[in-house]
């Protein structure tokens, strides 16, 4: 599920780019319209499967939720990115910046930009933890009695 949510954060990041970088307006307002049917239509549903798949993997198989390290940090990662979408991210508010053919303000665009850009990063690390699995363990589990 990861995987798909990074697809579907690198298209906002490709539309936010594109309205930032653009000289036309009414190309940037548009953008920005698009951007939360990306959001509600993929990035939230696929965010909390992630994060209830990813929970129930951890507690019903051997990796468990604390005991390897890499497992913890992509549950840790993906909260985060959900914390980004949340409270860094705003369409809306950009959309309506542009409304009218007026000029958004070039700072906010590129902190949007930014906070895709952050997304991107730990979803690409969270990937990488996953394919990898590192074997160092958080915790020790005390072996059982003989």
């Amino acid at each position: 599920m990861s995987v798909a949510l990074l697809g579907e954060v690198w298209g906002l990041v490709v539309l936010n780019t594109a309205a930032t970088l653009t000289n036309d307006p009414g190309l940037a307002h548009a953008a920005y319209l698009l951007m939360p049917n990306l959001v509600f239509a993929g990035g939230i549903p696929l965010s909390l499967t992630a994060l209830v798949t990813g929970i129930t993997l951890g507690l019903t198989s051997h990796w468990g939720l604390f005991r390897y390290y890499w497992v913890a940090v992509k549950l840790g990662l993906l909260v985060a990115v959900i914390c980004v979408g949340m409270f860094l991210f705003d369409p809306e508010g950009m959309a309506a910046a542009t409304e009218g053919g007026t000029a958004a303000v070039v700072s906010d665009q590129w902190s949007q930009t930014a906070a895709l850009g952050a997304q991107i990063v730990m979803l690409i690390a969270s990937t990488a933890l996953s394919v990898f699995k590192p074997r160092w363990k958080l915790r020790v589990t005390p072996a059982p009695a003989a």
